[in-house]
């Protein structure tokens, strides 16, 4: 059993493919016609073959909107990606226009730093650094 999928609810995935493709940097992977939604997955471009992010609509599901909403009034993360160095993806971000709730911060082994998706979600980017500090 591996994972090779993971998906992000979505109101708007015309919205959601701009920003996570053209601001974030992810590639498309898959766009495939469901009706009135799209099976619609990026990857990112250091691992193509690698999981795939399906922007998941979520319409006006009930419980799903009250979720997004406690998730980002409590500060947390749907989901989190791994960077080589957040600092300089922080600095990246901003310059595009990404609203941080949360700055660079060390936390241990590693440093968080959380954004606003612009799609209702709150996204972690963290770096590992190794015991040495590196």
């Amino acid at each position: 059993m591996k994972i090779m999928l993971a998906s992000i609810p979505v109101q708007d995935q015309e919205h959601a493919l701009k920003f996570y493709r053209d601001i974030l940097g992810f590639m498309l992977k898959r766009d495939i016609p469901l009706g009135d939604a799209r099976w619609l997955t990026l990857v990112s471009p250091e691992v193509p073959n690698g999981v795939e992010l399906l922007l998941e609509p979520n319409g006006d599901y009930p419980a799903m909107k009250a979720l997004k909403s406690a998730l980002v009034a409590d500060g947390i993360p749907y989901t989190a990606f791994q960077v080589s160095d957040v600092d300089a993806e922080y600095n990246r971000l901003t310059a595009l226009g990404v609203k941080f709730t949360m700055d660079p911060t060390n936390m241990g082994e590693t440093t968080a730093a959380v954004f606003d998706d612009t799609c209702g979600n709150l996204i972690q980017i963290y770096e590992i650094r190794n015991s040495a500090g590196a």
